[in-house]
């Protein structure tokens, strides 16, 4: 009687195994489905878009039709100044986000399920980063064709206007790396919720968003001079209103990637701890 000879059926990968030996097919498909997975949560529970769709609008409505008579005599004016301005503001909104879910996600034991799965590490921030891109999309296009509708000029066409919304995207792209940080950082929910305002106020308020910074006191001036967010603000408001756009873009996308190098080693090397 013949023996059959046994060969070894090939090794499955372990779970949380190392992106290095998935491959990049693998990491690729791992992307897909977590991305999927992302957007079918969003699909599930509508209400969570509401942020995206109805913040812009209101913002719009108080600031031009409360403000913008004060600010710059009249109110379509200051729409030209400001809404292009806006476009930086709902990106980091959305981006500080992005931290309070994460934390949730760990809080309920998603992770601990994720931690069991042959799948890359970097797939599961990776498709936060992606599904949040797909809502700052949605929310800038809410942005824009409200304030059209209201007046808002577009004079330096289609390309300068995709532009600069490339460039906002660029940039909340990098503050999703600050955020998943503190997401993972901090114990609760609540505490990335406060700490994220911490971050964000300063920052949208000393800025050249809303005012200028000429008529603000001089230690405010100097600080909304340095704020990466009036670059961004001065940048799309050239773009949209086809003026000069001087140093602006090149100073957006040094911080930005600033913020991503400083930002997304530490992100990912706290979630690999925590996984």
């Amino acid at each position: 009687m013949s023996t059959a000879t046994l060969t070894p059926a090939p090794a499955a990968a372990p779970a949380g195994a190392d992106d290095t030996r998935i491959g990049l097919r693998g990491n690729l498909r791992h992307l897909g489905a977590l991305t999927r997975r992302n957007l079918m949560r969003i699909k599930a529970d509508p209400e969570s878009m509401l942020d995206a769709l109805l913040v812009p609008v209101i913002m719009i409505v108080l600031f031009v039709y409360v403000f913008g008579g004060a600010m710059a005599g009249d109110q379509h004016t200051y729409m030209q100044y400001m809404v292009p301005g806006l476009l930086g503001t709902t990106g980091l909104n959305l981006a500080m986000a992005l931290g309070t879910g994460l934390n949730t996600d760990f809080q309920t034991g998603v992770m601990d399920r994720f931690r069991t799965l042959p799948i890359g590490r970097s797939a599961v921030l990776l498709s936060k980063m992606i599904a949040e891109t797909l809502r700052a999309v949605v929310a800038f296009a809410v942005l824009i064709g409200f304030s059209m509708v209201l007046g808002l000029d577009v004079a330096g066409g289609p390309l300068k206007l995709l532009a600069a919304v490339g460039l906002s995207l660029v940039f909340g792209s990098s503050l999703m790396w600050v955020s998943m940080l503190l997401g993972m950082s901090l114990r609760s929910a609540q505490a990335v919720q406060g700490m994220s305002m911490l971050v964000m106020m300063p920052l949208q308020f000393g800025s050249s968003i809303f005012a200028k910074p000429t008529s603000m006191p001089g230690w405010l001036e100097a600080f909304t001079k340095h704020n990466p967010l009036s670059a961004l603000a001065d940048a799309c408001r050239a773009l949209i209103n086809d003026q000069p756009v001087g140093n602006s873009v090149l100073t957006v996308l040094i911080w930005a990637a600033a913020i991503t190098a400083v930002t997304a080693p530490l992100a990912v090397a706290r979630f690999r701890k925590r996984t």
